[in-house]
Parts: C-alpha cells; structure tokens; sequence
C-alpha cells in the first residue's frame, strides 16, 4: 500500500527500464489509473476469479481490463499470509484473469520452516502444478 496516485505519477515519469528489458509496474488499486495514463505497462497486485458478485474489497478482470491494466499478480506470500490465498485460488485467479485476456505473474514460494525441513521442491512442484500452462503467464520465485 505504498504510493498514491500523486507519488505514483512522479514515479512513472522518473521510471525508466533499461534498454531489452521488458517492465512491469504493479502499484495498489487507487493508483491505477494514474500509473496507466504513464504510458508503462500496468499490473495489479490483485485480480478476482469472478467478473461480478459480493466480493467486498476484490477487483474483476473486466475492470482492470477497462481501466487499461494489462495483467495481474497472483498468490503473492503476502495475499498468502495476511488473507489466506491457497494454492488453489491463485490457480483459480491466474486462470480467469487469463481467460479474460490479462497476463499473470503466478507468485510461488516455500514459508522458511518448509525450506528448513527440505520440502522446497514439493512446494514449488505443488505450487506450479495446480497452474495451467498459458503464454501469457510467468511464474515468480518469492
């Protein structure tokens, strides 16, 4: 929740991604739209599965596609930790935001007792094999 849309658009206008290197910016909901007038290219930090219905405090797909957003994260460790996100809602997220046409950053990554009880291989295989295989869709390493 850092940056709003003033601190955003000063941002964007100092951001510049060196030469090949293809950028995402991903800032919190209220400054979308002051990070998509930018010119950069616009990721939430959040999509629903959902395109409508009671889902106090989510976002659907067809909204950030209206506003000009071009993907979305999903599963980050924080949505995980703070809000109970699973592996399977994140999978359920990637696959609608995707279907709608928004590309997705699919967040995966072990909690330290897992790393120190060896099990980052599972988690990783379990994270990544509830995903769908898609071209517009790039797995993160947290």
């Amino acid at each position: 929740m850092y940056k709003g849309p003033g601190e955003t658009r000063e941002f964007c206008a100092a951001f510049a991604p060196p030469g090949g290197v293809d950028a995402v910016l991903c800032p919190p909901f209220g400054s979308l739209g002051a990070a998509v007038a930018s010119g950069h290219t616009i990721y939430a930090q959040n999509v629903h599965w959902a395109d409508e219905g009671a889902f106090t405090g989510e976002v659907s797909a067809p909204i950030l596609l209206e506003l000009g957003v071009r993907g979305a994260i999903v599963g980050h460790s924080e949505r995980r930790q703070y809000f109970g996100e699973t592996d399977e809602t994140a999978a359920m997220r990637a696959e609608h935001a995707l279907e709608a046409g928004l590309r997705v950053i699919a967040c995966v990554g072990e909690l330290e007792t897992e790393r120190e009880r060896d099990e980052t291989e599972d988690v990783l295989r379990r994270q990544v094999g509830v995903l769908s295989q898609h071209d517009n869709l790039v797995v993160a390493y947290e």
